[in-house]
């Protein structure tokens, strides 16, 4: 991604983060928002399935400056009309380009979708599997950190220290199907056993170019280690085996040329430690995960402003394994290997305002005919 201070010509390009979005500020109060209506009908040779409506999210974004260098940015996101979540909750000090401090409830800058998940910066009506299977958008943590922009050198970063996932709970929380993704505690009576490091460059002195690289790296934390005795070395262990150990990392990209554009991702992660906590929890979480995807996409009708009567057909391929490999005599399950191809338009009404259409097929290696869902949405960010 391109970081806070984002120039205009890559923001027109590549979108921008509502959290992270520069308004006019002559009110000190901005106001945003954005919001995607799904409909996904399932259709299997030889099956009748119903189809699913959801209103999936609908988020506000409030940012308040307090002077031209400290501002604080917060979205409040209402998911399937009845849950609640604080999505971002920061504050943000800058003391020039290079140099910005955020601390809060953050998003994780890893991959493309997690920071930039606005229905109208993405193709496809759902977010790419990757970015919710491997890396589990959407992501935040409360912690706090640096970030910046070198643009002679078309060079921008992030490093932030933040609290990890919750693997344990009473049960465990991560498993083989969903990877680390039931480990988020998104800023919710977080508990932290020790710190976890998020870390982010990205490149863009290539004209029409971002290419992007991210890092995580940290442990897990677990309830059992509330008042747990140290002299207790039984109580110590079952606490040790409830703890993982986490390294991801990734590499992206983003191209745009005229009508044309293109993106990927790729993430691969390794965790210890989790022959012990399978034992322990009874799960089947995968010692590796790995995904990647690929997309391309054009622009037709397009004009000079691009913000309206611009139809957009792509594809996406995907490719993602939450047991890439496995420890402690777990068997690596073909159901979760998979692989998506997705072929969708896009039809961009206004500024803001888009009509979605794919259709995506899924395969597991444990399968051999594959399922196809046809998916329709309305998104809006404003």
């Amino acid at each position: 991604m391109v970081v806070a201070v984002i120039t205009a010509s890559l923001t027109a390009t590549y979108g921008q983060n509502l959290g992270q979005q520069s308004s006019d500020w002559s009110k000190k109060l901005a106001i945003g928002g954005y919001g995607t209506i799904d409909f996904a009908q399932p259709i299997k040779s030889g099956y009748k399935q119903n189809a699913n409506l959801d209103v999936s999210r609908i988020v506000m974004m409030l940012n308040y400056q307090f002077s031209s260098k400290t501002t604080f940015h917060t979205e409040i996101e209402f998911e399937h009309v009845k849950e609640i979540w604080v999505e971002q909750a920061y504050l943000n000090h800058r003391f020039d380009e290079r140099l910005n401090f955020k601390a809060g409830l953050l998003l994780i800058p890893f991959g493309i979708v997690n920071e930039y998940h606005e229905p109208t910066s993405f193709n496809g009506v759902l977010r790419p599997a990757v970015e919710s299977n491997i890396i589990p958008t959407t992501w935040r943590e409360i912690g706090a950190g640096l970030q910046g922009r070198f643009s002679e050198q078309g060079l921008g970063y992030q490093l932030y220290v933040v609290n990890g996932f919750k693997s344990y709970d009473g049960t465990g929380l991560m498993g083989g199907a969903s990877g680390m993704r039931g480990g988020r505690q998104k800023g919710a009576k977080a508990i932290m056993g020790s710190a976890n490091i998020a870390a982010r460059m990205t490149y863009d002195a290539i004209p029409s170019l971002v290419l992007g690289v991210s890092g995580y790296f940290g442990e897990t934390s677990s309830t059992l280690f509330n008042k747990v005795d140290k002299s207790d070395s039984k109580a110590m262990a079952k606490a040790d085996s409830s703890v993982v150990g986490i390294s991801m990392v990734g590499a992206d990209f983003r191209y745009s040329a005229g009508s044309f554009k293109a993106r990927g991702t790729a993430a691969y992660g390794v965790l210890s430690n989790v022959a012990e906590y399978n034992k322990l929890t009874k799960k089947d979480l995968g010692s590796a995960v790995l995904g990647y995807y690929l997309e391309v996409a054009y622009d037709i009708f397009t004009n000079e402003s691009r913000e309206e009567g611009v139809l957009t057909p792509f594809v996406r391929y995907e490719k993602y394994d939450t047991n890439y490999e496995t420890a402690g005599g777990v068997a690596r399950k073909d159901a979760y290997n998979k692989q998506d191809w997705v072929v969708g338009l896009g039809y961009k009404l206004a500024r803001g305002a888009v009509l979605k259409a794919d259709y995506q097929l899924s395969k597991s290696k444990a399968d051999d005919s594959a399922t196809g869902t046809l998916n329709l949405g309305v998104g809006v960010t404003f």
